[in-house]
């Protein structure tokens, strides 16, 4: 196995990858997730009769994977399940202790989990590369709607303060014109849950067709929007399928945009500081004027 899918937890890309399986992959990786304590314990012949899937169906899902085969699949898997792997949420109702603690800290454990695998899915190259096409842009439009808008939002007015020209609209109407507006040396950054948000997409395309650079920034690995990225970010995908939008998502998103603005803030030290302090100037003028009023 390459050294970076080696890297990459197995459980974390598999939900990730959910959305963009045909029904037999969907089946078989389902089975895994289901329970994979199970899955370590069991020969091909049991997960073909406990799956419905065939075994060269299981064969092929473990390959496209980046693994060789059924074996290779399990010791991946079993490497993961000794450092941790997925940790459940049952508790009573009453969010009492459970065997790992109460409902409440099981979120924050979640949470802490979540941006260890956010950090371990996405490789430093990549994440280098997306920050430098920030540093060189003429202009960075952000793309996003729904709960991935704020995320959006937020990103842009990181990297305003430090100076570099972001900005994003709130209209997806809006955004299509502003993406239709983008050219050679920009960049088009969209963020989308799903990965598959068409409006978002749509954004990327277009912007792509006119000579951007396009990142992505998504919880769903290799859905709709990591084909119209040039540069793919993933958020960890949440197992928790009770909740209609990732659990997680918010806080490994957002981590993802501090760790690009720490990035090109650093690089650029000179530059952050002049605009953080001219900033501050004013805004402390504007706050103090207020209160003489």
């Amino acid at each position: 196995m390459p050294e970076e899918q080696s890297r990459r937890p197995l459980l974390v890309y598999i939900q990730g990858t959910l959305p963009s399986l045909n029904p037999t992959e969907r089946v078989i990786a389902s089975y895994v997730l289901d329970d994979p304590e199970r899955v370590l314990s069991s020969s091909i012949g049991e997960m073909r009769d406990g799956s419905g899937a065939s075994v060269g169906s299981i064969v092929g899902f473990c390959r496209t994977l980046g693994l060789k085969g059924f074996a290779d699949f399990k010791i991946a898997l079993a490497r993961e399940l000794a450092q941790g792997g997925f940790s459940g949420f049952a508790s009573a109702a009453d969010g009492s202790s459970s065997q790992n603690g109460t409902v409440f800290e099981k979120v924050f454990q979640f949470h802490a989990q979540s941006l260890v695998d956010t950090l371990q899915i996405n490789s430093q190259e990549t994440m280098r590369r997306s920050a430098q096409a920030l540093e060189r842009a003429h202009r960075i439009e952000l793309f996003a709607i729904g709960i991935s808008y704020p995320i959006a939002y937020l990103a842009s007015c990181k990297l305003r303060l430090i100076g570099l020209p972001a900005s994003t609209q709130f209209d997806s109407h809006m955004q299509l014109v502003a993406a239709t507006q983008m050219r050679k040396g920009d960049v088009a950054f969209g963020i989308s849950c799903s990965g598959a948000t068409s409006e978002t997409v749509r954004c990327l395309e277009v912007a792509r067709s006119r000579g951007a650079r396009t990142i992505c920034l998504t919880n769903s690995v290799k859905s709709p929007i990591t084909h119209a990225a040039d540069l793919a970010l993933f958020a960890t995908p949440s197992e928790i399928k009770y909740f209609q939008a990732p659990l997680a998502s918010r806080i490994t998103q957002l981590a993802l945009v501090d760790a690009l603005f720490v990035w090109l803030a650093q690089k650029n030290k000179d530059r952050t500081a002049v605009q953080l302090r001219n900033a501050g100037e004013e805004l402390l003028k504007q706050r103090l004027s207020h209160r003489s009023k």
